[in-house]
């Protein structure tokens, strides 16, 4: 024990494991395209089955399935023997997760299962399997070995399982165009939801709290209410109060190491005229997108109804907000 090697150990399951994802590349093909086709058909959930490992694989895939816009329930095979399969209804789909594809907890209730399902499916190991032979549609997920030594404990079958559930998952969220805001819908709470449902105009600074300042302003007289405001920017207006561009830290620091009459220079001279923007029904994650993407802390806001400038979104906005 002492002297045995872990690392050789880990490495040499995740090998094995490589190799079985790779092997379930060949299972994708016709047989996938068909059953992604008839899961769309499905007006009612897809109930995901099975025993042991393969349950807990099922749920995680029928977790996915259901944030994504397919509506999916994981049934152990076990509950359903004894009163589950109540749940099923005619216009459910029954998918079925079995590595032999002989689980007798599942085989005994397949004629229970055809009677109360739409449809049966699998994802099995053997295409000759009683449960495959018993599905409209079958899909193979063979493995040459488990990463267990003793080729025993579900290792490399799970970890295939688990994958072509992803492929099922995002394969039907790319057809139904499941998009960030539905995502937004089903994912409300925690950091996640937080990302997904924050605008650009919740986080921007705007108001009094914004520094204004003209394009004839000198620039000594915009630096220092760029310092009261602490922004690091200001927005910069003409004669008529319309912004026409920014003035940063940094076009400050350019101007003073340019000019030797720099009381006297103006914020026009100085400002910068191209700027970046967002909407401000934009998330405020795209914002942060967009500061990383120029290498900038802030960027202004564009409001979508009046056509005007909003605010400011900073980077220490989304760091104090959780975003980042």
């Amino acid at each position: 024990m002492k002297n045995h090697n872990f690392t050789k150990s880990a490495l040499k399951t995740i090998e094995t494991e490589i190799e079985a994802i790779n092997l379930l590349k060949k299972s994708i093909g016709k047989d996938f395209n068909n059953l992604c086709h008839e899961i769309l058909t499905c007006k009612g959930k897809l109930i995901i089955l099975g025993v042991g490992k393969s349950a807990h694989i099922g749920k995680k895939i029928a977790a996915s399935l259901s944030s994504t816009g397919t509506p999916a329930y994981m049934m152990h095979a076990t509950e359903a023997a004894h009163g589950d399969i109540g749940l099923i209804g005619k216009e459910d789909d029954v998918l079925i997760l079995s590595n032999s594809g002989e689980t007798s907890e599942i085989t005994s209730i397949l004629p229970a299962l055809k009677r109360s399902a739409r449809n049966i499916y699998s994802f099995t190991g053997s295409k000759e399997s009683t449960i495959a032979k018993n599905s409209k549609q079958s899909i193979l997920v063979k493995i040459k070995k488990e990463a267990c030594p003793n080729n025993l404990a579900p290792t490399s079958s799970t970890t295939a399982m688990l994958v072509i559930g992803d492929a099922l998952t995002v394969a039907l969220l790319e057809a139904n165009g499941f998009s960030s805001e539905d995502f937004a819908k089903s994912h409300p709470a925690g950091a996640l939801g937080k990302r997904l449902t924050t605008l650009a105009s919740d986080l921007a600074i705007t108001g009094s709290k914004i520094a204004l300042v003209s394009a004839k302003d000198s620039i000594i007289d915009a630096a220092i209410v760029i310092s009261e405001k602490k922004l690091g920017i200001a927005l910069v207006k003409d004669t008529k109060g319309k912004i026409i561009g920014v003035l940063s830290d940094g076009d400050l620091r350019r101007a003073i190491k340019s000019s030797n009459e720099i009381k006297t220079e103006l914020v026009s001279k100085h400002m910068s005229k191209k700027f970046m923007t967002v909407k401000s029904n934009s998330l405020a994650i795209d914002a942060l997108r967009v500061m990383e993407e120029n290498k900038i802390l802030t960027v202004v806001v564009k409001d979508t109804k009046a056509k005007d400038y909003f605010g400011i979104l900073t980077m220490h906005s989304l760091l104090e907000s959780g975003i980042l």
